[in-house]
């Protein structure tokens, strides 16, 4: 069942609060409030809901506000529940009507959201913010452009076009990254150990519902002292490695027997496993195949390897960084447009970004209308044929052109300061990346679900490009909200009161 409030954001005076106090217009939530794109999330938020339907929903303001709350503050889910409990401004950021003591929804109740919000529904918020930020951009410079024509008229009568060669317009920077997952670096003997630990825990399972008094031998004990034995050793000698590699698998093997056996005896009844402890089940049976492949072929590579039980849907993914060469989580292409990024292709798998470059243009064009006059990528995206699109677009690109290099090649000093200036703008897609990792935990996806991990980096992707939105806004406006985001990210800055009677 669909429970709709209304978006309409209250006064200030209007929200009610205890002890007769008052709230202050230029705090940050108050401010961000008047920002957030309430109705188009709820319009897409309600779209799979049924209106006669099962219990009454979460209004999709509340749902959304607490989401960009977590992401702003970069605290788990009981935390920001917490938070929202004691603070009156973020109950009026989330559209409360007074201040109240009680929890606005339980903490597990978030996972069930996220599950319900794709990153596609983020990527819509994005969008509806880049093209609110365009209309701001653009109103601004036609208001400066018809007070230079009206000048100009004033003094010679003629009027000027600023634009003489209309066409491609604006710029493009894309790349990828890596945003890690939160689990626990794999190796194949640690994998190995908590598998078998797994197992052993639906044969206890298996023993209890089917009744069986005399549990099956595991060597559970003799496995776990072989497994300490070498995981503690500070260097371990590739050949002692192998052999607990070997025994491990020797354990796990028995045990998976042991289910299938005592599965066996079950016939016309249903398997007595959770829905969860059979993907369990599932998981391990994989895994061992993918060691036993490994072992025998002397290899530590293998098609769609598992590194975590828990979250089977990770792949390492091999990026040759100088602090990690590998990386665990899911790979991300992100497109930057006047600093709002977009996610453009998400997956699992490691993929060649440079695929993406034709349809990420494309994106552009549909989002401002017009095709971008300068494409900044790195190397990896400078395919012949995408060199060939882009010359069919009439789009500039940062990049040495292909085949030999002419022996003479003629620049003026200004051709080669500009070609390295626009090669440089290229790091503030990585300077986006830092920003998300280090303010925001894009390198630490907690979610656990491969939906809930995409909901999770569509959110922080979003609340980034809030962020950004707030400096399309009127300067007045901006700069008070501005200062209190520094005090929350704890930034010294200068007092702004100065500039702002200047500006005024």
């Amino acid at each position: 069942m669909i429970r709709y409030k209304s978006s309409r954001q209250l006064s200030i005076s209007e929200f009610k609060m205890p002890f007769e106090a008052k709230l202050d217009e230029n705090n940050r939530w108050v401010i961000l409030s008047k920002i957030v794109p309430w109705e188009e999330f709820a319009r897409l938020y309600y779209k799979n809901f049924k209106s006669n339907r099962g219990a009454p929903t979460k209004d999709a303001r509340l749902v959304l506000g607490v989401i960009i709350i977590k992401h702003i503050m970069k605290t788990d889910d009981r935390g920001v529940i917490e938070m929202i409990q004691e603070n009156p401004y973020m109950q009026y950021f989330l559209g409360l009507e007074a201040f109240t003591y009680e929890q606005v929804m339980t903490p597990s109740l978030l996972v069930s959201i996220r599950k319900r919000i794709d990153l596609d529904v983020f990527e819509s918020l994005t969008d509806d913010l880049i093209r609110k930020g365009l209309k701001l951009k653009a109103g601004a410079k036609q208001e400066e452009a018809d007070t230079v024509t009206k000048d100009d008229e004033d003094e010679d009568g003629d009027d000027h076009d600023d634009d003489p060669h209309p066409g491609n317009k604006g710029k493009l920077q894309m790349d990828a990254t890596v945003c890690d997952a939160d689990i626990k670096y794999p190796t194949d003997l640690d994998l190995l150990n908590e598998s078998r630990q797994k197992a052993e825990e639906l044969i206890d399972e298996l023993c209890l519902k089917l009744g069986v008094q005399d549990k099956p031998r595991t060597y559970r004990r003799a496995a776990r002292k072989e497994f300490l034995n070498v995981s503690k050793m500070k260097r371990k000698p590739a050949n002692v490695l192998r052999k607990a590699i070997r025994k491990q698998i020797n354990y796990l093997k028995r045990d998976v027997r042991i289910i299938n056996k005592m599965l066996d005896t079950i016939k016309d009844e249903p398997i007595p496993f959770e829905r969860r402890q059979l993907k369990y089940f599932f998981v391990i049976q994989h895994l061992l195949e993918q060691q036993e492949t490994m072992y025998k072929k002397k290899s530590h590579q293998v098609e769609d390897r598992i590194v975590s039980i828990h979250q089977p849907h990770v792949r390492p993914i091999v990026r040759g960084k100088a602090k990690a060469k590998t990386e665990f989580g899911a790979k991300i292409n992100i497109s930057l447009l006047d600093g709002y990024a977009r996610v453009d292709h998400f997956h699992w798998d490691a993929f060649n970004e440079g695929q993406d470059l034709q349809s990420q243009v494309e994106r552009f064009r549909k989002l401002t209308g017009k095709y971008p006059e300068l494409v900044q990528v790195d190397k990896i995206y400078l395919t012949r044929e995408n060199r060939r699109f882009l010359k069919e677009k009439r789009i500039r690109y940062t990049g040495e052109p292909l085949g030999r290099k002419p022996a003479k090649e003629i620049k003026s000093k200004y051709q080669k300061r500009k070609e390295r200036r626009e090669a440089a703008e290229r790091n503030q897609v990585e300077g986006k990346f830092g920003q998300g990792k280090r303010g925001y935990g894009l390198n630490d996806i907690r979610a656990r679900l491969s939906s809930t991990s995409r909901s999770w980096i569509g959110a922080i992707i979003f609340v980034m490009n809030l962020i950004r939105h707030m400096r399309d806004i009127p300067l007045p406006y901006f700069v008070s909200l501005l200062q209190k985001l520094m005090i929350v990210r704890n930034i010294n800055i200068y007092p702004l009161k100065p500039q702002m009677e200047l500006c005024a």
